[in-house]
């Protein structure tokens, strides 16, 4: 049985996730932007909070931390390469590190770009990928840190994963992701029905994120730079995948 998920809104548009195992009981919270909203899901189900996991560094994604830890004791674990600028890390992970959660093992990858620092979390049996603001629903994040190279290795690695996984990233921009993807290729079908769907979860007030990794495979731009349609339309047919990339975060950053 995968893994208890739950989203969490937090701030005006930032998300944080709670993992919960039934057996165990054992919970874990990705990224924490302020600890109240947590804090009611975990009363409000009885859960005890054991782990806190971090993606990056940036405060929208941490500035809970502390009242978090210090409300629960739950350990606190993020990027040993982004230890000196994370909150303090009880337990500091790399590439391949392996995170237990009841009878569940995610692996961290990481995925520079955003943040030089910045991981993902893959739990692989129950279908879920963390991916903080690196892959972010029809879009990425921008590139604060990192190289438009890196960030496109990194997005290499998600794209990856078994195509029904679940893509947890930290913010509610698919809308304005949609929107730039749209002025890209307005004739794209599959954009234009996922847009549809987009349209309709948020008039209902609902999250977008969570989303698909087939859809994101299918429709976000910035994991299609390879694809010699999208080439095309950016009038880069020949240019390599990377470059194609950079060009496509340099007009997303300009929208």
């Amino acid at each position: 049985m995968p893994l208890e998920l739950i989203t969490i809104p937090c701030l005006s548009d930032n998300y944080a996730f709670l993992v919960h195992d039934r057996e165990s009981g054992a919970t874990a919270a990705v990224d924490v932007p302020e600890a109240g909203p947590i804090m009611a899901e975990l009363s409000q189900r009885g859960w005890r909070l054991s782990d806190i996991i971090l993606t990056h560094h940036h405060s929208d994604h941490v500035a809970g931390v502390e009242a978090l830890r210090d409300q629960t004791g739950a350990r606190v674990l993020g990027a040993a390469a982004d230890a000196h600028r994370l909150p303090r890390l009880d337990l500091a992970l790399s590439e391949g590190a392996s995170v237990p959660l009841g009878p569940e093992t995610a692996r961290v990858i990481e995925v520079p770009g955003h943040t030089i620092g910045h991981i993902a979390i893959h739990f692989p049996e129950s279908g879920y990928v963390f991916t903080g603001d690196s892959l972010m629903a029809m879009g990425c994040g921008r590139l604060f840190e990192g190289t438009p190279a890196m960030m496109w290795a990194s997005l290499r690695k998600l794209a990856a994963m078994p195509p029904a996984t679940l893509v947890c990233s930290g913010h509610e921009y698919t809308a304005a992701n949609m929107r730039f993807a749209q002025a890209l290729e307005p004739e794209n079908p599959a954009l234009m029905l996922r847009a549809d769907a987009i349209l309709a979860a948020r008039s209902a007030g609902l999250p977008t994120v969570p989303s698909r990794l087939s859809d994101e495979i299918a429709t976000n731009p910035f994991l299609r730079a390879s694809d010699p349609v999208l080439k095309a339309v950016v009038g880069m047919a020949d240019a390599g995948d990377a470059e194609v990339f950079a060009a496509i975060r340099a007009r997303k950053d300009k929208f």
